[in-house]
């Protein structure tokens, strides 16, 4: 009936007068559709009391409005309910009467014609907001106080204060100067030394020494680094509720941190982010995968949830992108056009299509370097392992050999030329009610050589992950898994004969997990004849033992009893070679970052919903900010340096006043633009534009060299202003955002337990390589029980612990320390009972007093007054007033020096950035 009533309105329509837009339609849109499409309020993105929002449309439907086609426009369908009651609108009100419904069917009909200049509401032209007009190169501005200035930064400063009514405050003193500048810098504390030759240096360009020296130090990358992988959400789990290792994440954070202690410019290090392994920099695509991600096994079998899964993938690029680089929220336009910024839904997924040939993943690192240490020690390790193997006794000789072991097995036999091996497994240990994996299946030739490994010239069949069989990669999260319960089997078919004569293969070589071990198992050969022989099988060997299941190759049950001793010196020769080659993963280091993969087609995507892909997009950048377009048969790597270049370009109004403010935050704990995310509509205004585009353009100016900005901030006198509290100016700008003082705050807490440890001379200043722990667990579902005491490794900078996603370390997590759920642009500073609790009574607080403690005595002796003076000088780097040292000494006489050390510790003075 309803189809009948439309097309007998349409029939109708030539007949009668056109209708008017303002006298008919809009008296009927305004009493039945503004309460919910209207400017308070825009249910699904629709807006219908503007003519620009109304024909754009709401999400998910849009365009509602198709001007002569009123059966398809979906205001028509909602409105006489064609789609079901429930979607009938006005939603629980009162319908539209026929008359009104025939009245919107005709206008649309009749093209809708909506005059121009009628709307009662002009809307505001998202694309006029400041941050994406053009970078302005103002001038310092002229200023009523000359005296003052030390830089043009401060002149910018200086004119805001006193158009403010504000004066700046007074200088610091230099030992307070120093402290700031050397926590701002590295982290750390200054050194007694350090102390001494700045305050007796009083010639000119005093300062400037010190911010040279602490630039050169590689503390200052420590430091730094970690503000960026705060920005980027680093960790080193994959996150969600399994909360994996992520075992190769850390060669981006040691990229992060050689970058800015190398003073990479800025634009390049973009341009390496995104598309560093097209220039010989892939780990530093490390940047593209850094958020919590399901790995295949928790991802659901079907193809519905797999795609969804990819979808999550490529949003959280997206967001890592926008947020971090131009400091926009792009993911927000992911389900509907961004709600204050101008990014429709089609800008979100035309960006997506930049990253539609990245997977996450390890893959090897292209370092020369690290290649020849590999290949020096492949070479030292060769001999032992080839008198290694002439003793191990063959499958079949009659002895009873090792159990299985998750760490790898070995199979000997006899030389013979071989086109294909096949592995069948029959059972794995305990039970067979879980898939077994393989981490790495290994066919050795008689000169030794793995011919498996040559994966151009090897097919591999049987099961999921086949190309992880044979890809030199060890450890659980580059498994083969079997597509069966307690079973299953693998094949590999050579493209030539090789004369082979063993088979190493294991669950996790690096000895993480011991489950799903294939116990009972046949190894086959096919010879050149094209004839199947039982070459090994698991009759022969001992019951499982589970206290051996993560025993080393070469068990003595695997050796001639007449070898044995000899194979222990060879074991012993070569287990140092075994640990060094460990951190590259059997011979190759390996990075979790972006794998490079023919480009998958991209879809604008009907509320976010893969399962409902509209029109197919091309790889383009938001249409409001000098677009770059590419043509969609564009390649993965063509797609990424495009990206990066368009970004790293000088003429992007965003993304050098991103970088320039979130540096300025990172000195003074507060960006010229607060929201250093969020350069949106939503976001704050800059205190300073002025300073910010002057800023901009002197980076830009400098190449692009963070080192500059910061040498030019740190030596400024607005840098080196007082940090205390004038009630005058507190009534004017309370939270100091003006900066007539410097703006003091705890130290991160990084900062505060680096520091603890460099005070007790106890701080490894080891550097890169994998993380230290700080949990009994390095990831999964078995918990993570704290280390509340370390040893040498575990007292390295905290950045390079082993970071677990989600969870907060048991001390200095209260501190405000980011858990990498989301990006953290600025750390919050609050003030609870648990951080004086964790920081006075935690065991890592005894260990160091302790230390400190010990130190004072061994390097002063023992008169407690020197003791005290000591301890001040190294935590505070001064010495104690006649009062406090009085307080201290009795504190030492009555309770010992450990608990002056632990009262320093959490002293103010200590955990503040002056």
């Amino acid at each position: 009936m309803a189809g009948l009533i439309a097309s007998s309105f349409v029939a109708l329509a030539t007949a009668e007068e056109k209708v008017d837009f303002v006298r008919e339609v809009r008296p009927i849109l305004e009493a039945n559709c503004y309460q919910c499409h209207g400017e308070d309020k825009q249910k699904s993105g629709l807006r219908l009391d503007v003519k620009e929002a109304a024909f754009r449309g709401g999400s998910g439907h849009a365009p509602d409005i198709i001007p002569g086609k009123s059966a398809e426009s979906p205001l028509i369908r909602f409105i006489r309910g064609d789609d079901g009651a429930d979607l009938r609108m006005p939603k629980d009100a009162k319908p539209l009467t026929p008359g009104e419904i025939a009245t919107l069917t005709r206008w649309i009909e009749q093209g809708a014609p909506w005059p121009d200049g009628v709307d009662r509401i002009q809307l505001a032209d998202k694309r006029d907001h400041w941050s994406f007009q053009p970078v302005s190169h103002p001038e310092p501005p002229a200023t009523r106080r000359t005296d003052w200035a030390r830089a043009e930064i401060d002149r910018f400063i200086l004119a805001k204060l006193e158009s403010a009514g504000l004066e700046p405050s007074p200088e610091t003193d230099r030992l307070t100067w120093l402290r700031r500048v050397t926590f701002d810098l590295t982290g750390l504390p200054p050194t007694p030394e350090e102390v001494a030759g700045f305050l007796e240096d009083r010639a000119e360009g005093a300062h400037e020494r010190v911010v040279d020296r602490l630039l050169d130090s590689p503390r200052y990358g420590e430091r730094w680094a970690q503000h960026w992988l705060d920005v980027v959400r680093y960790a080193d789990t994959h996150g969600f509720e399994v909360n994996t290792e992520r075992p190769f994440a850390w060669p981006y954070r040691d990229y992060v941190i050689r970058s800015f202690n190398d003073d990479v410019p800025w634009d390049r290090f973009i341009r390496e982010q995104i598309a560093g392994d097209s220039v010989g920099k892939t780990e530093a695509t490390g940047f593209l995968v850094t958020a919590a991600a399901l790995l295949p096994g928790q991802i659901g079998k079907d193809d519905a949830s797999k795609r969804l899964a990819r979808q999550d993938e490529l949003g959280e690029i997206v967001i890592n992108t926008g947020e971090a680089f131009l400091g926009l929220s792009i993911g927000c336009a992911r389900c509907h056009d961004h709600k204050f910024d101008p990014i429709s839904t089609r800008d979100y997924y035309s960006l997506q299509a930049f990253f539609a040939g990245v997977k996450y993943g390890d893959r090897p690192i292209e370092n020369p370097k690290v290649e020849a240490i590999v290949a020096d020690l492949n070479a030292r390790l060769a001999p032992l392992e080839s008198e290694l193997f002439r003793l191990v006794l063959p499958a079949g000789s009659g002895h009873t050999r090792a159990p299985v072991s998750a760490r790898g097995n070995l199979e000997r036999f006899a030389p013979i030329s071989a086109t294909a091996v096949r592995f069948t497994i029959q059972a794995t240990i305990s039970d067979n009610l879980r898939e077994p994996f393989i981490d790495e299946f290994e066919v050795f030739d008689t000169e030794g050589r793995n011919v498996a490994l040559d994966a151009k010239s090897t097919k591999v069949s049987g099961g999921r992950g086949k190309e992880n069989l044979n890809n030199g990669i060890y450890g659980n999260a580059d498994c083969w898994r079997s597509n069966e319960k307690g079973r299953g089997w693998i094949e590999m078919e050579f493209d030539r004969p090789h004369r082979i004569e063993q088979v190493r293969w294991g669950r996790d070589r690096t000895g993480q997990y011991g489950d799903r071990l294939a116990e009972k198992y046949t190894l086959e050969i096919r010879s050149g004849s094209g004839e199947w022989k039982t070459a090994a099988d698991s009759s022969d060997r001992a019951a499982f033992d589970p206290d051996r299941a993560k025993a080393a190759l070469f068990q003595p049950e695997d050796l001639a009893p007449v070898s044995r001793s000899r194979a222990s010196e060879i074991l012993a020769r070569r287990k140092p070679i075994l640990d060094e080659l460990e951190q590259y993963a059997g011979g190759r280091q390996l990075v979790f970052a972006a794998l490079s993969d023919a480009p998958e087609p991209m879809h604008l995507l009907n509320r976010g919903d893969p399962e409902q892909p509209k029109d197919e997009v091309e790889p383009a950048t938001p249409a409001f900010l000098d677009p770059v377009q590419l043509p969609g048969d564009a390649g993965d790597l063509e797609r990424r340096r495009a990206l990066a270049g368009w970004i790293a370009d000088p003429e992007n109004p965003l993304t050098a006043r991103v970088i320039v403010n979130r540096i300025w935050q990172w000195h003074f704990g507060m960006g010229l633009v607060e929201t250093a995310n969020d350069f949106g509509h939503a976001g704050t205004k800059p205190t300073h534009p002025e300073l910010l585009d002057w800023l901009a353009g002197e980076f830009i100016r400098s190449g692009w060299s963070v080192k500059h900005l910061q040498r030019l901030i740190v030596l400024s006198a607005t840098y080196r202003q007082d940090h205390r509290i004038d009630p005058a100016a507190m009534e004017v700008d309370a939270g100091s955002r003006l900066l007539w003082r410097f703006p003091s705050r705890r130290l991160e807490a990084e900062a505060i337990r680096d520091s603890m440890l460099a005070v007790s001379g106890r701080l490894n200043l080891k550097t890169g390589g994998r993380g230290f722990d700080l949990f009994k667990s390095r990831g999964g579902l078995s918990g993570f029980p704290p280390i509340e005491s370390f040893q040498d490794d575990g007292r390295r900078r905290m950045i390079y612990a082993h970071k677990i996603r989600m969870e907060r370390e048991i001390v200095f997590g209260a501190f405000d320390c980011p858990d990498a759920g989301q990006s953290l642009p600025r750390r919050r500073q609050s003030t609870t009972p648990i951080q004086a609790l964790n920081l006075f009574n935690s065991q890592f607080t005894f260990d160091e007093s302790a230390a400190l403690a010990e130190r004072a005595r061994s390097e002063i002796g023992t008169p407690i007054e020197s003791q005290v003076e000591h301890i001040y000088q190294l935590a505070l780097g001064r010495a104690p007033d006649l009062s406090e040292k009085t307080d201290a000494v009795q504190v030492v006489a009555e309770h010992g020096l450990e608990t002056l050390c632990r009262a320093v510790f959490n002293s103010n003075e200590f955990l503040f950035l002056p």
